[in-house]
């Protein structure tokens, strides 16, 4: 039972916004030679040179040498693009949808995202739906780890979306695939939906704030 209205609305964004595959990935790195991709790459929380680009620690450039080393040939920033690009399966209209419609019902809605800056290349450019509309015009504002400087699950980023939206956390309602995420929001109080990877979350939002 809701205490409070909800009125800001937190949603990740591969799993939950776009669907996403995880074997896609492992293909694509392969492609460009990075042997054993499975062991480098994570569904949910990166490691490596791949949390370290996530987090921030190290810049896109920077990223791009490390992988060259990993790989044992120098490995353009295009192939760097395309090799992350291979997490994206589609972006759900449904998703694109109901987000507008949260905006027009009054909520405030933002992203908090563990990802990239070659994933927000392809994001924020009208390649995101398809050739119209890049990734900000369907939210108020975008969380992203990497210019956060912390990860999901830590606390910090939590609390940096919850300044920056100027809402509380029991005013708020977080949207994630990752059962390790929403433990971490509900732990300083915020209100979770946690769905299966990739599933339609539309009737249990609906459900949840008519409720």
């Amino acid at each position: 039972m809701k205490l409070t209205t909800i009125k800001n609305i937190a949603f990740d964004l591969g799993g939950v916004v776009l669907a996403l595959s995880y074997e896609n990935a492992i293909r694509t790195f392969e492609e460009i030679g990075l042997r054993n991709a499975r062991q480098h790459l994570d569904a949910f929380h990166q490691h490596g040179i791949f949390g370290d680009l996530e987090s921030g620690q190290i810049t896109a450039e920077e990223f791009r040498v490390k992988l060259s080393s990993i790989i044992g040939r120098e490995v353009s920033m295009d192939e760097c693009f395309y090799a992350w690009h291979g997490y994206v399966e589609s972006v759900p209209q449904r998703n694109l949808d109901m987000l507008l419609k949260l905006h027009q019902q009054g909520y405030k809605v933002c992203l908090l995202s563990n990802t990239n800056p070659f994933m927000m290349q392809w994001a924020c450019s009208p390649a995101f739906d398809g050739g119209h509309h890049p990734i900000d015009y369907f939210f108020d504002h975008l969380y992203l780890s990497y210019e956060c400087r912390v990860m999901k699950p830590a606390s910090e980023i939590f609390q940096q979306m919850l300044i920056g939206q100027q809402v509380t956390a029991d005013e708020t309602l977080f949207i994630d695939d990752s059962p390790a995420n929403c433990a971490a929001a509900e732990a300083l109080g915020i209100h979770t939906l946690c769905p299966q990877n990739n599933a339609d979350w539309i009737p249990s939002l609906t459900l949840y704030l008519n409720h």
